[in-house]
């Protein structure tokens, strides 16, 4: 199983995301252990501080190394963790290949910035990796932890019924996915592709690639340009 820790300053920004549709279903079924630490129990300010303002006159407040310290040390005394990540907008471009990776490991733990950021020090010192899930900036980290989150853990076996299906998902293999259909297959003179319900497995997997690969060119031909062999 699986155990992910995620530290902050706003635990409840978790509440929705982790207690419904499958990130539930894996927590039920034992499959994921998810906890959620508030930050701020690890401060010894009698105001439950965790921040305070930054060197050199610059705005905003930045959380402190001690109670992030604390923090880790509290967890990294019961387990040893595979990663300490830091949710942060320069950090790594976060992808399915880095998604795929993480869901092999076992004790992962997740640090959410938050104001501007953390002493830098935290970052030097007490992470092991920096992630980010876009260029451009959140009020926290929380949403980008709780999208690692949900990337890595529907990836670990027995979470998605159907397994395949994530096997088939965009990006895996560095394509977007191709069009799906459902019934009916006639809806206002809007058809399903024949070849779709031909029942021939060959032709409709040869489709699929092809649709792929189209897509991959019209939408996203970046990825293309930085695997050339798919083109």
């Amino acid at each position: 199983m699986m155990r992910l820790d995620i530290i902050t300053v706003l635990p409840e920004l978790f509440e929705g995301p982790f207690n419904h549709s499958i990130l539930k279903r894996a927590r039920e079924k034992r499959l994921v252990d998810l906890v959620v630490h508030n930050l701020r129990d690890f401060s010894t300010d009698r105001h439950k501080r965790v921040d305070d303002y930054p060197f050199g006159g610059d705005a905003g407040m930045v959380l402190s190394i001690e109670p992030i310290e604390r923090a880790l040390n509290h967890l990294k005394s019961q387990r040893a963790y595979d990663e300490i990540i830091y949710t942060s907008p320069d950090g790594l471009p976060f992808n399915q290949a880095e998604a795929n990776r993480l869901s092999t490991l076992k004790h992962i733990i997740i640090l959410c910035g938050h104001y501007k950021g953390v002493d830098q020090r935290v970052r030097d010192h007490l992470i092991t990796r920096e992630i980010s899930i876009g260029d451009y900036v959140l009020t926290g980290g929380e949403l980008a932890a709780a999208v690692i989150a949900d990337s890595v853990i529907r990836l670990l076996p027995g979470v998605i019924s159907d397994e395949t299906s994530a096997l088939m998902d965009s990006f895996q293999d560095r394509l977007l996915a191709p069009p799906v259909y459902t019934r009916p297959a006639d809806y206002k003179g809007w058809k399903v592709p024949e070849i779709l319900l031909s029942g021939h497995a060959g032709k409709i997997e040869n489709w699929r690639y092809e649709q792929s690969l189209e897509r991959t060119r019209k939408l996203r031909p970046d990825l293309l340009e930085e695997y050339p062999d798919k083109d």
